[in-house]
């Protein structure tokens, strides 16, 4: 049997899906290995997208066939299956997200789901014959929630980002008869109440002589005030079968209340009702940060009709149109430059602290502003594909993915509500029944140990570092896509990098054109022979292809017709000039491809442009070997100083991966400040050595430009791509893409990350060691309930506090 192969990227067949795990994939692998001829197809991941690996008989199916099938069966179930982003208002609790998640998972045809309180969001795939997005929010409606509505695609805008904030703050029984700014703020009205009705009664009934009847009655207006925002919310919840923290709560001061601690019960709810509105309020800062993207898109363009300007919609800009940019206005689209010069402030995209000069042919993006003069830019994309749109895009996908840590906390927590639930019957009905306390004594204290045991900070701690970490990196022009790269780029040891366009600038230049004996024999010129090798890498746009056609231009030669070009990788190029096969790359090249041996002349000239700190290219023709190119690139401005940063920040080793000559690679590791040098390196040998690295120390950050260094990239523990605003390559296949082609944001992006990391586990440490405090104070009747709900609420309040500082990390 004759077996052929194909690889199709998996985003292409299935659009929406973005990884090899999701459930798609085995359906649609299932489907073509029904297919006669079609002997196997799998998940391949090495690098960039992941793609579908199709085996198959090309004698009982042809290879149009199966991309057909292939495509048609890819279109048939994303079309089928859908998977959504859905924002959610009235979220109470961060315990409640685990609960809502298995509440979707289990309704029919939901293939999964997914639910981040600290961002508002529910992520859910599922199958559309079996079910509908009106289904899903009809669920979501009777399970005492609602969905915010957004005609955006993207993250919302401000207009909906406002709506975001009004639902989240007044979205329990708030009645439309008030004014506006009322049920805006209804909430914090509620809490005042609760708090001057409680003070009323307590400081009455203490120091001012007030009948206890009177006192009561406005103990109970406080427990009206502080527990109708949670009552509205938990009581209905029981009614789905939904028990939480809020539940508990109720409990406790109804419990109170039945033990005549009226004062206790409504400083109870006081103080929840208070911890919730800081715990809110603290959360939509996060969240703003992350939504404040989407005020960066204009909403129209000023779009050049012949003579005419016309104010459309960005969706309805197509690319080749010609959009005029007024000095103050944003860039409403991507595109190039093709009249006029300004500088413009790129910093929500890239990070860049001053404004970037721009001239014809140069790049811009939507979302950043014009300054001086202006502009005419040809737009090169649609508003669905612009960096600003895939930015927003990514960072709402980040906020979906759970860190390492936060995977921890949601297993410790499935088995630890359980066993409190049974340590807390036992606190009720075992004291009475051996003796020890009354029942009136263990039911308080099991009240005391439901509260104390709800662990909303060790819920919510994670999550919102997690939040601030990946909204304050992506104003400052670095993508995190998502809490584990967070959590993983704070841990690594070891940093290596590529050479090329990263440590260095990647723009080569033409130093030397050395002539070799076969030149001589032939006649020819140093212009010629440049001019011959122009003429095959005007075929490539490798920096070294693009450094020679810079130079053959500067000298104006006229360069030959070339056909084809095969690019063999970490040696060079071949193509055909004039009916003759032209070699231009290293020593191997020829010896492999050419089956000669290089000459001692040639070996001699290349060790001499090598010991220059020259990258050197063979040129041949045939069998004849006409001369030697001599490159040079320069490093990068402020290199020496972003490795010291990496270094005071507690990265072990710096090192330097190419494929270069070990002379030249050794002379710009000394410049650049690395500890360690690896040279004449292979595509495979880099990522060999990212697997060596990574065994030896532990987690291995690689930096590349995200299109030469993939397979290196994809090996590490966290990949990070340079100048993701101008490669859509490096913003797929990187974890953490630099937004501005500056290697200086490094720093800053592992230090944001070894910040995350640190207050996730302080917020860990803080959660678990509240809870294990008031575990025990409960059951020995340390505290009372309301200093049980003081530092039940005041460590979730903290956590997310101590969460919210990354978003003022420099």
């Amino acid at each position: 049997m004759t077996e052929e192969r194909i690889s199709l990227d998996i985003p292409l067949l299935l659009p929406g899906v973005e990884d090899g795990g999701d459930e798609c994939v085995p359906r649609l692998e299932q489907t073509l290995q029904g297919v006669k001829g079609i002997e196997q197809a799998h998940v391949k991941q090495n690098s960039g997208p992941p793609q579908l690996c199709i085996h198959y008989d090309p004698n009982l199916v042809s290879l149009a066939t199966v991309e057909r099938l292939a495509q048609e069966e890819g279109g048939r179930l994303a079309a089928r299956y859908r998977h959504e982003r859905i924002p959610i208002a009235g979220m109470f609790s961060a315990d409640e997200s685990a609960g809502l998640a298995q509440s979707l998972a289990a309704l029919p045809g939901m293939i999964h789901a997914r639910v981040n309180y600290a961002a508002g969001m529910a992520y859910v795939a599922y199958d559309t014959e079996q079910l509908t997005r009106s289904d899903i929010e009809h669920a979501l409606h009777g399970l005492g929630y609602r969905v915010v509505v957004s005609d955006k695609k993207v993250l919302p805008t401000k207009e909906t980002e406002h709506e975001h904030d009004h639902d989240h703050d007044h979205d329990h029984g708030v009645p439309s008869f008030l004014p506006v700014w009322i049920q805006e703020n209804w909430r914090y009205i509620l809490v005042a109440l609760a708090g001057i009705f409680f003070l009323a009664g307590w400081l009455g009934e203490t120091f001012f002589d007030l009948p206890h009847q009177t006192a009561v009655f406005l103990y109970i207006l406080s427990y009206i005030a502080g527990g109708y925002d949670i009552a509205t919310h938990a009581i209905p919840g029981l009614f789905h079968g939904r028990f939480d923290t809020d539940v508990l709560m109720l409990a406790a001061a109804a419990g109170a209340a039945l033990l005549g601690e009226w004062a206790e019960g409504a400083f109870l709810l006081f103080l929840f009702s208070l911890g919730h509105a800081g715990e809110h309020y603290a959360l939509d800062r996060a969240r703003n940060a992350v939504n404040a993207l989407g005020e960066l898109m204009p909403g129209t363009a000023r779009v050049r009709r012949g003579d005419q300007i016309a104010e459309i919609p960005v969706e309805q800009v197509q690319p080749g149109d010609l959009v005029l940019v007024r000095p103050g206005d944003r860039v409403p689209v991507d595109g190039v430059v093709a009249g006029g010069a300004s500088s413009v402030d790129q910093s929500a995209i890239t990070g860049e602290s001053v404004p970037v000069a721009k001239g014809q042919g140069d790049p811009v993006y939507a979302g950043t502003v014009n300054q001086e003069a202006a502009l005419d830019v040809q737009v090169t994309s649609l508003a669905a594909d612009n960096t600003l749109n895939r930015v927003m895009q990514m960072v709402a996908e980040a906020q979906s993915q759970q860190s390492p840590t936060q995977q921890l906390t949601q297993r410790f927590t499935s088995k630890f509500v359980p066993a409190v639930l049974i340590l807390t019957a036992l606190v009720i009905i075992a004291p009475p029944l051996l003796g020890w306390m009354p029942l009136q004594e263990s039911f308080y204290r099991a009240m005391l140990l439901l509260v104390a045991a709800s662990p909303c900070a060790l819920a919510l701690g994670t999550p919102a570092a997690v939040l601030s970490g990946i909204a304050q990196a992506a104003r400052n022009g670095v993508l995190i896509k998502g809490g584990a790269h967070l959590e993983n780029l704070g841990m690594v040891k070891v940093m290596a990098f590529d050479k090329t366009g990263t440590l260095t600038e990647g723009r080569f230049a033409v130093t030397d054109v050395a002539l070799l004996g076969g030149a001589d024999s032939e006649g020819m010129t140093a212009d010629q022979i440049l001019a011959l090798a122009a003429a095959v890498e005007q075929q490539s746009n490798h920096p070294l292809a693009l450094a020679v056609m810079r130079e053959a231009q500067a000298r104006g030669l006229d360069l030959p017709s070339a056909n084809g070009l095969q690019n063999v990788a970490g040696q060079g190029v071949i193509s055909e000039v004039g009916g003759q096969r032209v070699l231009i790359g290293t020593p191997q090249l020829f010896r492999e491809q050419q089956g000669q041996q290089v000459s001692d002349e040639a070996l001699r000239t290349a060790a001499e442009l090598e010991a220059r700190g020259r990258t050197m290219m063979l040129v041949g023709r045939d069998s004849t070997l006409l001369g030697v190119l001599g490159l040079a690139d320069q490093e990068r401005s402020g290199v020496h100083q972003t490795m010291q940063d990496l270094l005071a920040l507690g990265i072990e080793k710096l090192v330097l991966l190419t494929g270069d000559n070990e002379a030249v690679a050794q002379q710009i590791g000394r410049l650049a400040g690395v500890t360690d040098v690896r040279a004449e390196l292979m595509p495979e040998d880099k990522v060999k050595a990212v697997r060596e690295l990574a065994q030896a120390y532990g987690d291995v950050a690689m930096t590349g430009d995200g299109v030469n260094d993939a397979p290196a990239l994809a090996a590490a523990t966290v990949g990070i791509a340079m100048g993701g605003a101008g490669t859509a390559v490096a913003l797929e296949t990187a974890d953490v893409a630099l937004m501005a082609d500056d290697l200086g944001q490094l720093p800053f992006a592992v230090g944001l990350s070894r910040a995350s990391r640190r207050i996730i586990l302080q917020n860990l440490a803080i959660a678990l060691i509240v809870i294990a405090f008031l575990i025990l104070s409960s059951v020995l009747g340390w505290l009372d309930l309301s200093g049980t709900v003081v530092l039940h609420e005041g460590s979730t309040i903290l956590v997310v506090l101590n969460a919210l500082r990354l978003l003022r990390y420099r």
